[in-house]
């Protein structure tokens, strides 16, 4: 997946203290629109899925989350609207 800059973003984060892109890999800087839902403080961002994973999607595979760190945060996926990002 790639990192979309979603409409409205408010800011852009970028690579979490600590990380090395030698052992680490890559670490774009991620657009996010900071909104809230219900009184809830929210991040939002969107990834665009490559062509290859597109194929992979269309065979049944699975999209996986992964959260750096040992807690997990209330998170959620959805797909959007097309070019609503």
């Amino acid at each position: 997946m790639l990192p979309g800059r979603i409409q409205g973003h408010t800011r852009y984060l970028g690579k979490p203290p600590g990380w090395e892109p030698e052992t680490d890999g890559d670490c774009a800087h991620l657009a996010v629109l900071d909104t809230d839902l219900g009184g809830l403080p929210i991040m939002m961002s969107v990834w665009e899925p490559t062509p290859k994973e597109i194929e992979a999607l269309a065979r049944g595979a699975k999209i996986v989350l992964t959260v750096v760190g040992t807690g997990h945060p209330p998170v959620a996926l959805h797909v959007d609207e097309p070019n609503a990002g």
